[in-house]
């Protein structure tokens, strides 16, 4: 194991991204925990990582975001099965940069855009054609011209107190890494599978 997490999980980001079993190496289960502390997990894709985090996008108004919001603390749980590797990141959460929110919006497909400004993400729905009928309505309104990012849409940075990296052995004698960030600094330490 690199001594440095970041480069450690871009290894492994790498591998998981090149394995032909692996449909989508950035999908990622997000774990939140509600305003009552109510734990709630769902899939996000990673759009970006470096080392001040890892970055996904949403809209603020959804559950997710609201969580976030109230309890800026997350996890991070990747899963590439056909590797045997497992990567958990739990951390602070912020929102990026107005900067860098727009940068990654104008990245997004035309439709993607709209649907983010037509869904009221989380709320009750009435029937499919009431969701397409406003992405029709946007369609007529923005016509040619740029989509605006949603002032709601933005990016959310994962900033890691502690990643572990979990490597499938047989026996289910796994390695398992801990990285814990005190001061600035990493210690790491192997833990019992």
């Amino acid at each position: 194991m690199l001594k440095d997490p970041f480069k450690q999980f871009a290894d492994w980001f790498r591998q998981a991204g090149h394995a032909k079993d692996i449909e989508d190496a950035t999908a990622v289960c997000l774990s939140t925990v509600d305003p009552s502390g109510a734990p709630n997990g769902r899939m996000v894709l990673l759009k970006g990582f470096d080392d001040r985090g890892f970055v996904f996008y949403t809209n603020l108004r959804s559950v997710k975001g609201k969580s976030l919001l109230a309890t800026p603390q997350a996890a991070l749980t990747f899963h590439w099965a056909p590797l045997k590797k497992q990567v958990r990141i739990q951390g602070r959460t912020e929102t990026v940069s107005d900067t860098e929110a727009d940068a990654y919006w104008k990245t997004r497909p035309r439709l993607t855009q709209l649907g983010a400004w037509a869904s009221k993400q989380s709320e009750q729905l009435s029937s499919r054609a009431v969701l397409l009928k406003e992405v029709a309505r946007l369609v007529l309104k923005y016509g040619t011209g740029p989509v605006p990012r949603p002032s709601y849409w933005t990016g959310i940075r994962i900033i890691p107190q502690r990643i572990e990296f979990w490597q499938g052995r047989t026996s289910r004698l796994h390695d398992r890494i801990l990285y814990v960030r005190k001061n600035r600094r990493w210690t790491i330490a192997r833990l019992y599978p």
